[in-house]
């Protein structure tokens, strides 16, 4: 069984900062991508920013330059720090990792809860 658990989510003032985490736990042989997802009410999911095992990165064009995805491979986490944050960054961010399950089955994506980010004055 694998879990994937984010926490830091919580309420910002416009131009504040939030860090997430996300820590993957239980049968993990391997983690390929790792990376963070967003969605608000009425909008379509959106790429907020990926990481490769390798520490290669992308973004989303509406968070270069103000977010930096980072990862642990030790504690088998991914962070995102979220800086100069707007209303607009209002979602339910998801982390996402694509991990190792057998040769059969090769990787295979997981996802977490979810943690609410609210920015809002």
């Amino acid at each position: 069984q694998v879990q994937l658990v984010e926490s830091g989510g919580g309420l910002v003032q416009p131009g504040g900062s939030l860090r997430l985490s996300c820590a993957a736990s239980g049968r993990l042989f391997s983690i390929n991508d790792m990376g963070w997802y967003r969605q608000a009410p009425g909008k379509e999911r959106e790429l907020v920013a990926v990481i490769t095992s390798g520490g290669s990165t992308n973004y989303g064009d509406s968070v270069k330059g103000r977010f930096t995805i980072s990862r642990d491979n030790a504690k088998n986490t991914v962070y995102l720090q979220m800086n100069s944050l707007k209303p607009e960054d209002t979602a339910v961010y998801r982390c996402n990792a694509e991990i190792w399950r057998s040769y059969s089955v090769g990787y295979r994506p997981f996802q977490g809860q979810g943690t609410q980010v609210t920015v809002s004055s």
